[in-house]
């Protein structure tokens, strides 16, 4: 299952309360699974830019055309800055009609708990 390792755009402070978001899509089709990676790159790259984010992860079962992602936040205002602007808006748009199911999480955690463990985020999923 390719993953892409946790990335760390900016360092949050020792002891700071993180706001953390994971989300799980399943695509219709496989060619929607094709149009799901053909989207990663550059909100890969959004994401090592956003002010606030504090770390990023992406999980692919490509074949199973499943894919989760978790990231870490210094506030919800952030989170929904990066939601809303280019290339993850446009993105998020284009995709929705490909769109099996989706399913969001979130949740606290201190940042001495970065990097999250892909193990104990695809269990609360479950």
């Amino acid at each position: 299952m390719p993953t892409l390792p946790w990335t760390v755009p900016n360092t949050p402070p020792q002891d700071t309360e993180l706001h953390v978001m994971a989300s799980r899509f399943e695509t219709r089709t496989l060619w929607g699974a094709l149009r799901f990676f053909a989207r990663t790159p550059g909100v890969w790259r959004q994401v090592g830019k956003a002010p606030g984010a504090y770390g990023a992860s992406l999980k692919a079962a490509p074949l199973r055309r499943t894919f989760w992602t978790v990231s870490a936040w210094e506030s919800p205002a952030a989170l929904k800055e990066f939601a809303r602007s280019g290339p993850h808006a446009p993105a998020a748009g284009g995709l929705r009609h490909q769109m099996k199911d989706a399913k969001f999480l979130t949740w606290k955690t201190s940042a001495d708990e970065l990097p999250l463990d892909w193990a104990q985020v695809l269990r609360r999923f479950d």
